[in-house]
Order: structure tokens, then sequence, then C-alpha cells
């Protein structure tokens, strides 16, 4: 009888990644929203006359809520940023006293 001592395919792992099947609220929220930009933009493709200072623009509906959905996600992130800067500031004037 061979004994064999537990290696590295032998022995359990514990913490760890996630489980690939484990979907957060995160990413459960960007496919449904992503989901409805889709459905808007399929939904929405007739021109638009867009009027800017003394520029005027024509553009398709769907590019420009493609745009607008990207810039409002790169404003969201920022903010974010500079929420998450403040925080580190405060904890360390906190801790420096």
């Amino acid at each position: 009888m061979v004994q064999q001592t537990p290696g590295p395919a032998n022995t359990p792992t514990t913490g760890g990644a996630p489980k690939a099947s484990t979907i957060s609220g995160g990413l459960l929220a960007t496919l449904a929203g992503g989901g409805l930009l889709v459905v808007f933009i399929v939904q929405n493709r007739d021109d638009v006359t867009l009027n800017f200072l003394f520029w005027t623009f024509t553009v398709p509906l769907w590019l420009f809520t493609i745009v607008v959905a990207v810039l409002g996600s790169i404003v969201w992130i920022g903010l974010g940023i500079l929420r998450r800067h403040r925080r580190r500031k405060a904890r360390r004037a906190d801790r420096d006293g």
C-alpha cells in the first residue's frame, strides 16, 4: 500500500477567488442598465437636431444617447474617485493627529 502526502492537488483550498458563478449586485445592475440602453437605442433611431450656443448639429438619436451615457459614466466614476481621495485624506489627518 502506497501512502501519499498531501500535495497541491490533494489539499483543500479555502478562501481565494470567488466562484465564477457568483454574480455581484454591481455586475447585475451594469448588465441590466446596458440591456435597457440597447433597447432604448434600438427603439429610437431617428435623427435629432441639437442647438448648442451658436452651433447646430443633426445626429442620430442612438449616437447622441451613447455619447451622453459615456460622458455620464465618466463623470460618475470621476466623482467616485474624488470621494475616495477625500476619505483617504481625512483618514490620514485623523491618524496623524
